[in-house]
């Protein structure tokens, strides 16, 4: 671990109140400093989990809709106990730092970018692992909007939900297996699919960081958020193990958006079960 970026991470929990922990890492899940407090061991199984978690993020921007600046912005984890934010400190380095549940967001988002400007290009490094890469070969295989049109299962209660609420894009059932088992209408089957392994993922990546949020014995993952420069995607929880995928526009009323995705959540038990599935063939 570089300890001499270490002490510099210190700053956000040092000046903002109800911060906790702040990593930096490489693309490839290398550690390149910690605040203390945190044991070895931690820091690196959060360094890896949020290397895939960004690359991830950033291989689901075709699902927030079309747009020349497709940039990836930053990745918010919401649990119970605490929030985990994730953003870029350069060329092939991430900045994740954890704050409790009542931390002042803008307070933490401006001292975690003050931080990345104050680094510079003194903690880049080439990444190994190609995340543009990994995200041009999703976008081939999410295929677009006028791929196979039509899950199979539209759902009328997702249409609805997305109908209200000017900007919103398109949104996704996901079964505890991982599969598809609806969507909005006019949702192709290949976006569908590929977004759903996506989410399944980022979903995994989300439990797995549960304890850089702080330990807590009735600890419960709420949400992720991914912004981007062209939109949102956001993933909720909807039961028996099950997640609602969605996107927005970035100009949408996300506080609004969400609102309604919570609202339909009781809704979309009827169509989890195994046999209500989409069919990925």
């Amino acid at each position: 671990m570089t300890n001499d970026l270490s002490w510099m991470l210190e700053d956000i929990v040092s000046n903002v109140p109800k911060a906790r922990h702040a990593v930096l890492l490489s693309a490839d899940g290398l550690p390149r400093g910690a605040t203390d407090g945190m044991s070895e061991k931690d820091v690196r199984t959060i360094s890896a989990a949020m290397a895939g978690m960004q690359a991830l993020s950033r291989a689901t921007s075709h699902f927030a809709g079309p747009g020349e600046d497709r940039q990836w912005n930053q990745t918010i984890i919401e649990f119970s106990h605490g929030w985990i934010f994730l953003i870029g400190a350069g060329q092939g380095a991430y900045l994740a730092a954890a704050a409790a549940p009542d931390v002042d967001m803008q307070q933490i988002s401006f001292r975690m970018h003050r931080l990345v400007a104050r680094l510079g290009n003194n903690l880049t490094s080439p990444p190994r692992v190609n995340a543009e890469a990994v995200a041009e070969r999703s976008d081939r295989a999410g295929g677009q909007l006028g791929g196979r049109r039509g899950t199979g299962v539209p759902i009328a209660d997702l249409d609805e939900a997305v109908g209200e609420v000017r900007g919103a894009r398109h949104a996704v059932l996901l079964g505890a297996d991982g599969l598809p088992r609806g969507a909005t209408t006019g949702m192709s089957q290949d976006l569908a699919d590929t977004i759903s392994a996506a989410m399944t993922g980022i979903h995994a990546y989300s439990r797995a960081t549960s304890q850089f949020a702080g330990v807590h014995e009735h600890a419960r993952w709420r949400q992720t958020v991914i912004e981007f420069q062209h939109g949102w995607i956001f993933l909720i929880s909807a039961g028996q193990r099950a997640f609602l995928a969605a996107a927005a526009d970035h100009d949408a009323d996300i506080e609004e958006f969400t609102t309604r995705l919570h609202q339909v959540v009781p809704r979309l038990s009827a169509h989890l079960s195994p046999q209500g599935a989409v069919s990925s063939k």
